[in-house]
């Protein structure tokens, strides 16, 4: 089922599969150059109380291929539109204000679940808004500098619950990114579940079993 136009974002949607009139959410954010249909692949694997929203980056790059910012790899060095990114942030806020109309869900019980930028923006949100979001699921990303200062570190964010999953063979992002997101995240009282994978840059069967097992706890 596909998302109306009242959203700052097109999305996927799967109903939660038991009967409920404020199921718990989760938000599937896809990396870039991909798109809504990626992780929405997985919706039907997901735990059947969840409502499942798989929304596409409002970045354009192609046909069929989104981001939620805009990134340049040739020089073998991330640079990437700083600015962009705190619009998707910002938006990706929005989205999930204005989603509660069209699709009512428990707001006490929002999880975000990124595959690469998908994840840096899933984790950017989290940290800042952990007033809206209980939990995190970051697939082989990372955490912007620019964020650090922005961090939520209220009461609040102590409850935040988060999954990190990262391949030592990825090309893409480099193990380290994860190992210094763990090491930042407990430095500020939080204890992420934290998993490395002898892959690449993917989101593996593995990764994604424990994923759900986190999720299931």
């Amino acid at each position: 089922m596909s998302g109306t136009p009242s959203t700052k974002l097109h999305y996927l949607i799967r109903e939660a599969k038991v009967s409920s009139s404020a199921p718990p959410l989760i938000v599937l954010l896809h990396g870039v150059g991909s798109n809504e249909e990626d992780l929405f692949s997985l919706a039907n694997n997901l735990p059947d109380r969840f409502l499942v929203v798989s929304a596409r980056g409002p970045v354009t790059l192609g046909p069929g291929s989104y981001g939620w910012y805009h990134l340049d790899m040739s020089t073998g060095k991330i640079v990437y539109d700083k600015a962009e990114a705190e619009k998707a942030r910002l938006t990706i806020i929005q989205f999930l204000q204005d989603l509660k109309s069209e699709h009512p869900y428990d707001t006490s019980q929002v999880y975000l679940m990124g595959f690469s930028q998908g994840s840096i923006m899933s984790l950017s949100v989290a940290l800042t808004r952990p007033d809206l979001i209980k939990g995190a699921a970051i697939m082989s990303g990372r955490l912007l500098e620019e964020i650090k200062p922005q961090i939520n570190k209220g009461a609040v964010l102590s409850r935040m619950k988060i999954f990190i999953s990262h391949g030592t063979n990825d090309p893409v992002l480099n193990i380290s990114q994860a190992r210094s997101c763990v090491q930042f995240l407990k430095e500020n009282n939080l204890n992420p579940e934290y998993h490395e994978y002898p892959e690449q840059h993917t989101i593996s069967n593995a990764m994604f079993q424990d994923m759900l097992k986190w999720l299931n706890k």
